[in-house]
């Protein structure tokens, strides 16, 4: 672990010490029947933090700061939902908790080895196309959910880490330029490029607007990395069309976009409170009443409007535990966030990584909190971890690897001189 004044049994201990105070909350000012469901609720969070800071002790990485505070978000996520309207153990909410953790672990596998990711990159493209193809074939009409009777599932939220992989891939490349029509070009960009537009027609024709912005952040993120890529010297010219294009494009999308988005634009809520205002007073109305430290673990009534534990999740946060609660969690998020940028990853192509997630969860938390608020028109956009829903987890988890990765990255061991002085023999 990285010399930060913590150690590992501290760190861990602070984790846990937060939990036992949020439970001790829910006993004292909870809405329960029985003591029974806040004692579910308490063994299964305090259980997973011992067996899973146990695991931690035999894996082998070079920090395990991320862990800690990815265990501490997701119970804390756990706590929250499962006191929405009443204690009841979230029990769905839980299992999704420990395939994220999951998840992380197979991130940060998979991301570690630039090289491997590197050779393997169109793998990625191909996996994206997939992801695309099924949406289009498998949600429906224009949908974005795949149906399968005992649960759905939202591809577009995979499609998220992968889009991030790719925009990490071929930095080496930004070296090697080709002239296209008298402009010094990159293939690589080209792909990624094509893959950025493929996604923004996909969200455009599934309806699904609120999370383009998510993915543009990412595909600024590494527009940017890649000009700043040591002697990559991107084209003034290409740099000028890109920006003209997509000026071009917001425009020409805030000019054609459909109607439901345009109301949203031009609605004032509390002339329509109860139209396409609703939503959004309730939330508002929420957060006022729940003041600083809240109404209590299941004593709100937030959790009766639809979206209540995923689209508008800071204010059902708000209302029961309180303003600095919800801002807590947002912070947690960030911490995690923050962590894997002070401590800088081990490459550039980490970097990338960690700077494609960081534009994922900011975005994201962002939409959500400025919507609820009202501060932007409302998007439907969840919080990554803290929002319900077994797509986002799952998709989260992953990135949550690559910060990890970042920050234990595995560099393949170069020949000795002697092996190459053999090989070298033998031809």
């Amino acid at each position: 672990m990285y010399n930060n004044g913590l150690s590992y049994a501290g760190i861990s201990l602070l984790s846990l010490l937060t939990h036992i105070s949020m439970l001790a909350i829910v006993f004292a000012k909870g809405n329960y029947d029985s003591v029974l469901a806040p004692l579910i609720l308490s063994a299964a969070v305090l259980v997973s933090d011992i067996v899973y800071f146990f695991i931690l002790k035999f894996l082998k990485q070079n920090t395990y700061t991320i862990d800690i505070l990815m265990i501490t978000i997701l119970n804390m996520s756990l706590i929250f939902q499962s006191c929405f309207g009443k204690v009841s153990f979230d029990f769905k909410h839980f299992i999704f908790c420990i395939l994220a953790v999951v998840c992380m672990q197979a991130g940060f596998i998979l991301t570690r080895n630039y090289d491997f990711i590197e050779k393997h990159k169109y793998i990625f493209y191909g996996a994206a196309g997939f992801i695309i193809l099924s949406i289009l074939l498998l949600t429906g009409s224009r949908g974005m959910w795949i149906d399968l009777g005992f649960i759905t599932i939202q591809p577009s939220e995979f499609l998220k880490p992968v889009f991030v992989i790719i925009c990490a891939t071929s930095l080496a490349a930004q070296q090697k330029k080709k002239k296209i029509l008298g402009i010094k070009v990159v293939y690589d960009n080209l792909i990624i490029l094509g893959v950025t537009g493929a996604i923004l027609l996909l969200q455009w024709w599934c309806r699904d607007l609120g999370s383009l912005p998510t993915f543009m952040a990412v595909a600024a993120c590494a527009f940017i990395m890649r000009i700043c890529y040591p002697k990559a010297k991107l084209s003034k010219k290409l740099i000028a069309g890109i920006c003209i294009a997509g000026l071009a494009a917001l425009v020409v999308a805030l000019r054609f976009a459909p109607s439901y988005v345009q109301d949203r634009l031009k609605v004032d809520i509390w002339s329509d409170p109860t139209g396409n205002g609703w939503q959004q007073c309730q939330a508002l109305i929420a957060i006022a009443e729940g003041g600083w430290f809240g109404k209590g673990p299941g004593h709100g009534r937030l959790y009766k409007v639809p979206a209540a534990d995923t689209d508008i999740i800071f204010s059902t946060i708000s209302e029961e535990w309180g303003l600095l609660a919800a801002l807590l969690a947002v912070f947690m998020l960030m911490l995690i966030i923050v962590t894997a940028l002070i401590n800088t990853p081990r490459s550039y192509y980490h970097t990338t990584l960690t700077t494609g997630v960081a534009a994922v969860f900011i975005a994201q938390s962002a939409l959500n909190i400025f919507g609820s608020c009202n501060m932007i028109p409302f998007t439907g956009v969840t919080i990554p971890f803290i929002s319900k829903g077994g797509s986002s987890m799952l998709a989260c988890g992953f990135m949550i690897g690559f910060l990890k990765a970042g920050q234990s990255a595995l560099f393949p061991i170069p020949p000795r001189p002697d092996k190459l002085r053999q090989n070298r023999r033998s031809v």
